[in-house]
């Protein structure tokens, strides 16, 4: 099993369509910490990815190229507010200087946690 490679500048997270049932992907930055991968939803609790994963949590993310392979996750929005700080902090490093106005998607979108399945993970 390859580890999961948490420098990648993308992941991509498939969720169901909460209406269709058909899958969506969304290409989106992201931190990876243990067998947690989280990112910032700058809508919030608008944002489509984060409507179908309240709805089915059950999602797929592949981090990298698009030959990585699928790991199975399950979706929540972060309530605790030392995973919350940590997360955030994590996020505005890895992306430091790739955007000027980051302060602002770092403190204002919706915190979301994705948790891998453990029998999948091999961290790097």
């Amino acid at each position: 099993m390859r580890p999961i490679d948490g420098a990648a500048d993308y992941c991509y997270i498939t969720t169901l369509g909460r209406v269709t049932g058909r899958p969506h992907t969304i290409e989106i930055w992201f931190v990876l910490r243990g067998a947690t991968l989280y990112v910032l939803a700058g809508s919030g609790r608008r944002a489509d990815f984060v409507r179908n994963a309240m709805k089915t949590p059950e999602v797929t993310v592949r981090i990298g190229s698009r030959r990585a392979r699928e790991l199975r996750a399950t979706a929540r929005v972060v309530t605790s507010e030392e995973e919350d700080a940590l997360a955030r902090r994590m996020l505005l490093e890895k992306y430091a200087g790739a955007d000027d106005d980051l302060d602002e998607w770092g403190r204002t979108a919706l915190l979301v946690a994705f948790d891998l399945v453990h029998s999948e993970v091999r961290s790097s």
